[in-house]
C-alpha cells in the first residue's frame, strides 16, 4: 500500500495551459503547472538558490528559475540549463474530474 497524501492543489478551470500557481504548505510549497493541458508539480524552491519556481517562467516544457535563470525539466524536475545542476523534486498528479491533486 502506498502512503502517499493527496494535497489539493487546483482545479483544471482555475489554470490555463502555460501558466502555474504557487500552493503553500508548511511542509514546503509546491508548483503546479499546465504544459499544454498536462498537470505537473514540483517542489517550489530551486535547488540552486532561494528562488520561488512560481515566480519564474515556463518555456516549453521546462521552467526557468527567475533568480539566474538555470531551468529544469517540468516533468522530471531535470536539470537543463546552467547553473542549476541537481534536480528538484517532483511529484506524482492524481485526478478527480475537475480536481488536480499532488501526491505527497
Amino acid at each position: 500500500m502506498s502512503s502517499d497524501n493527496r494535497v489539493f492543489v487546483c482545479s483544471v478551470s482555475e489554470l490555463a495551459p502555460g501558466s502555474m500557481k504557487l500552493v503553500e504548505r508548511e511542509e514546503g510549497n509546491l508548483t503546479v503547472y499546465n504544459v499544454d493541458g498536462a498537470f505537473f508539480v514540483t517542489e517550489d524552491r530551486c535547488s540552486h538558490g532561494l528562488a520561488s519556481l512560481s515566480q519564474g517562467e515556463i518555456i516549453g516544457d521546462e521552467i526557468e528559475c527567475p533568480m539566474h535563470f538555470g531551468s529544469f525539466r517540468i516533468a522530471t524536475g531535470e536539470p537543463v540549463a546552467a547553473p542549476c545542476s541537481v534536480a528538484i523534486r517532483t511529484y506524482k498528479v492524481a485526478m478527480d474530474g475537475d480536481q488536480v491533486f499532488a501526491l505527497v
